[in-house]
């Protein structure tokens, strides 16, 4: 009887250790389920940002704001893997923006001269009319995929500049504002092919282009022969112009794009009959992602995390 009592105490005890064994357990993860799976404390719809739109101070989930910003920033007709990169790009810009406030009383604003652009529900069920839903569904599929997810350099937030597309390189932040480790020139594969109004051209009479300088520099000397007053042009790397000599004084290339209201400062000046001509190629400053190139990167394969590494290297998908 002794024997019998003491066996099922061994029994009892090893089952209840067995138990308690399988419950501490700690469970199985994979890295990819760590990095891609973020936790509910920083999805995108459980987190709420105060949007300045207009005069208006607007409370919205990062999600709502994030699909606004996409459908305003990128053509909806893009490739899923494109527009995942913007989504990522803008929501990097937003974080960084939460880390360095600009707007006293809002996180940051649709104005897209100082912040990102923004269009909510009700304007683009006018834009897109009969094809709102299926375009809605792309725009918050490409949110949702990349949810939480963003770029840093260093432990924080990346300047994710980005513009509409370039002459076959991008330009290096330096060029424009100032050096970024992450914001240098490197390659991008949109072509005239590709690319809506890829080369413009604008055409102005010489007594029209002489008194435009001179509302910038009216110290230039603009008489004499109109052949005459264009000087040296300095180019840098990615081959836009850097600074031009018009009438003996210097202008940078950003000067000169934004007198003259051209696309971009990829442009070559000419003169004949006195008339005188920019040849433009593609559109905005040129530094960072460009949208068109990561276009034509999702339509050779490129998935939004390589598209982010060619055109911002050395940032983390964090």
């Amino acid at each position: 009887m002794m024997k019998k009592l003491l066996l099922s105490s061994l029994v009892l005890t090893l089952v209840t250790l067995c138990t308690v064994m399988l419950t501490c357990r700690t469970p199985e993860t994979h890295a990819d389920e760590q990095t891609q799976k973020p936790t509910a404390l920083d999805s995108d719809k459980n987190r709420t940002i105060t949007v300045l739109d207009g005069d208006s101070s607007v409370k919205m989930t990062v999600y709502d704001y994030l699909v606004g910003v996409v459908a305003a920033e990128m053509p909806v007709s893009f490739e899923d893997e494109a527009l995942k990169a913007q989504a990522v790009a803008a929501r990097s810009y937003l974080e960084r923006a939460l880390d360095n406030p600009k707007h006293e009383n809002a996180d940051i604003c649709t104005d897209f001269d100082c912040c990102q652009a923004y269009i909510g529900l009700s304007e683009l069920r006018k834009k897109w009319g009969d094809s709102y839903d299926a375009y809605i569904i792309k725009i918050k599929n490409a949110v949702e995929a990349t949810d939480g997810q963003y770029l840093s350099y260093e432990g924080k937030a990346a300047l994710t500049a980005f513009h509409s597309s370039s002459d076959g390189t991008t330009e290096s932040s330096g060029e424009v504002w100032s050096d970024v480790p992450y914001l240098v020139s490197v390659s991008t594969p949109e072509t005239a092919d590709t690319v809506p109004n890829y080369i413009s051209t604008l055409t102005l009479a010489d007594i029209d282009f002489r008194d435009t300088v001179l509302y910038l520099k009216p110290e230039a000397d603009m008489t004499g022969d109109a052949d005459e007053w264009i000087g040296k042009i300095t180019r840098s790397d990615s081959g836009r112009v850097r600074s031009i000599i018009i009438g003996g004084v210097k202008l940078s290339g950003t000067e000169l794009r934004e007198l003259f209201t051209l696309r971009s400062t990829a442009f070559e000046i000419s003169h004949a009959d006195g008339k005188f001509t920019f040849t433009v190629t593609g559109y905005g400053h040129g530094v960072g992602m460009s949208q068109y190139g990561a276009n034509e990167m999702a339509k050779n394969g490129s998935d939004y995390r390589e598209i982010l590494s060619h055109y911002y290297p050395g940032t983390e998908l964090t």
